[in-house]
């Protein structure tokens, strides 16, 4: 690989975007194919089922067959609020192969001997987020029911386009959160890809159960997700 692809490729991989290097065998040529420019490429079906899967592979073309090498970013589930269902959401976000992180400012809950071993911030979210702002490959769980702590981080969500939304709370809760957001200038077909009441419906009552639903949603949603040229539009200036 030629230093100048290469620092293509480190810049797109630095900024959380996915990118899909295409060798041809025969000449040994190589070029960039970044997510956002996947559907005006020769091989627009092939890069994008890369990139959807994350797997890389060959793919044949009418001048022989080429490898596609996919460089994604790690997808990252964040759960805004330290509660019970992050604490059996955690494990299980890593065995499914995503990063997980908790924001919450209630240190008695953002504690170490109730997380193990988890990323933590015991910081209230708007901090957070100036350091480790989201993207379209995070996922954004919201569960701690207090609007103070909640609705900056999905507002946030909402304008960045993260592959997944979810909110916990009854559809009377949910209510109140549509009012809070459409008074805070957020469109209606941004609240609508919130997902409330968070979670598969499997009929879940407990945290655990209720992990698993969120879990089930979020890895659909990973999976189906719009790629970056078909998102544009969709979100609002941060």
């Amino acid at each position: 690989m030629d230093r100048s692809l290469l620092a293509a490729l480190n810049a797109e991989r630095a900024a959380r975007r996915a990118a899909v290097v295409v060798t041809d065998f025969a000449s040994g040529r190589q070029r960039l194919v970044r997510e956002a420019e996947v559907g005006a490429d020769p091989l627009a079906a092939e890069v994008e089922k890369a990139i959807r899967s994350g797997k890389s592979g060959i793919a044949a073309t009418s001048e022989g067959e080429v490898f596609l090498n996919a460089h994604l970013p790690p997808a990252r589930i964040v759960s805004i609020g330290a509660v019970h269902i992050s604490q059996a959401l955690a494990p299980m976000a890593k065995i499914a192969g995503f990063d997980f992180e908790i924001i919450d400012p209630r240190t008695a809950f953002a504690s170490e001997e109730r997380f193990p071993g988890a990323i933590l911030h015991a910081e209230w979210p708007e901090t957070v987020l100036t350091a480790r702002p989201f993207d379209p490959y995070t996922a954004v769980c919201v569960i701690t029911h207090d609007p103070k702590i909640d609705d900056f981080p999905l507002i946030s969500a909402l304008k960045t386009g993260c592959f997944y939304v979810g909110a916990l709370g009854s559809r009377k809760t949910h209510a109140k959160r549509v009012e809070r957001l459409q008074e805070a200038g957020i469109p209606q077909s941004s609240i609508d890809r919130i997902e409330a009441p968070i979670g598969a419906d499997i009929g879940a009552a407990t945290p655990g159960e209720i992990a698993v639903a969120i879990l089930a949603s979020v890895i659909a949603a990973f999976r189906k997700r719009k790629m970056f040229a078909d998102r544009r539009g969709e979100t609002e200036p941060s």
